[in-house]
């Protein structure tokens, strides 16, 4: 039989989550039931409150993120949202290939890049666009995320089949070595372009060095309220180019009197040049 959550729990893992790392669950509590039933039971507990009080007195912070990681995860593939790789290549690419013909240099953060499909895909795109020139182009991606655990699968670069469906058989056949039970291994080349970090998106950003010419924010801030997502927002304008993207999901939108973005097409946003 299913653990039931009380009214105090609820609360104080609602406003826990959400104080801390801007995610509103005030509407989820049969998700939250549903999610972490299974965990409460398979690890000996038989009430939220002991559960709770281990995580948060878990100082590491990695039952924080275990927990965060169990009410959040969605399903990621290779080459999701495909309308967005179609505007990187129609219009992003040869923008960004005449602006930096000098330098040749491109900066893009995959946030929220759980385990890797997006930023490998971001940089197959890529080097797929620039071909024989690719390798004098520096095209590092930085991949963040909150959860180690996802990170650590993502560095690995290991995925099965299944997750690749959305991929050319001969982007596949370049970019991955084959590997046993139907999976795949990022090879070398793709792996060493992309720099994976732990980051929580509610705090000051710090990679300031460098303006991106292009941000992937997807399918995060659907568990948002209003004031943090509007903030995220305008935290990645300031950290963007002039002239530089914002990629949200499809599921997602901003609104256009909270933020100085210029609204390009669904889900696609642009900082003015």
């Amino acid at each position: 039989m299913q653990v039931k959550i009380d009214d105090t729990e609820f609360n104080r893992l609602v406003s826990f989550v959400h104080d801390n790392y801007g995610i509103n669950l005030s509407q989820k509590r049969v998700l939250i039931e549903g999610r972490l039933g299974n965990e409460l039971k398979n690890r000996g507990f038989t009430d939220y409150k002991s559960f709770l009080d281990m995580v948060f007195a878990d100082t590491s912070g990695t039952e924080v993120v275990n927990l965060l990681n169990k009410l959040t995860t969605n399903h990621t593939y290779f080459r999701r949202e495909p309308e967005h790789y179609q505007f990187m290549k129609d219009v992003f690419l040869p923008e960004i290939k005449q602006k930096k013909a000098g330098s040749k240099v491109i900066y893009i953060w995959s946030a929220a890049c759980s385990s890797g499909e997006e930023p490998y895909t971001n940089e197959i795109e890529m080097m797929e666009f620039f071909g024989m020139d690719a390798a004098s182009w520096d095209t590092k991606i930085l991949a963040t995320d909150i959860s180690r655990k996802v990170l650590a699968k993502a560095q690995q670069g290991v995925y099965h089949q299944d997750s690749m469906k959305n991929l050319d058989p001969k982007v596949v056949k370049k970019y991955f070595i084959p590997m046993e039970n139907n999976c795949y291994r990022v090879n070398d080349e793709l792996k060493k372009r992309v720099v994976f970090k732990v980051f929580n998106l509610m705090e000051p950003i710090p990679y300031r060095k460098h303006p991106f010419d292009l941000i992937f924010c997807r399918n995060v801030m659907i568990y948002f309220d209003s004031d943090t997502k509007n903030a995220l927002v305008n935290r990645f304008y300031d950290v963007l180019a002039p002239g530089g993207y914002l990629f949200i999901g499809h599921a997602e939108s901003i609104p256009r009197d909270a933020t100085k973005f210029e609204y390009v097409k669904p889900a696609i946003y642009r900082k003015p040049e």
